[in-house]
């Protein structure tokens, strides 16, 4: 049930854009064990001018090509289950459209089951 928001400089192929949404899911189905079919994302390309970051934090450098992957997830998965999504996604992101590992930011937001709603107005999982 990870719902998924991804954000990018304008510019990227609709191509390139597709690689991006498709490698993040493959990887919460081979990381988290998600089912194929709960893929809840949202896309936005932005200028680049409104993209605000460093040319380097924590001795990783950065380029305008850097793509934000933020997901927002129910808890409970083991920090090593984390680690191998960060991995899987950065690997399959920078492999598949050919940016630079480093540009591949991850954000993993947990919450709990009671705080989401897949429609209807009701809290499915509380």
């Amino acid at each position: 049930m990870p719902f998924v928001q991804i954000t990018l400089k304008t510019g990227y192929s609709e191509e390139a854009i597709k690689t991006i949404s498709n490698s993040v899911h493959s990887s919460l189905v081979n990381a988290f064990g998600i089912p194929v079919n709960d893929k809840f994302q949202t896309i936005r390309e932005i200028d680049k001018s409104h993209l605000v970051f460093p040319d380097s934090y924590m001795e990783i450098p950065h380029s305008e090509r850097i793509v934000f992957i933020h997901i927002t997830a129910k808890e409970g998965r083991t920090t090593e289950m984390k680690k191998r999504l960060f991995s899987e996604i950065a690997l399959s992101v920078s492999g598949g459209i050919g940016i630079p590992i480093e540009d591949v930011f991850i954000v993993l937001v947990e919450n709990k089951a009671e705080n989401w709603s897949f429609g209807c107005g009701e809290a499915q999982l509380a």
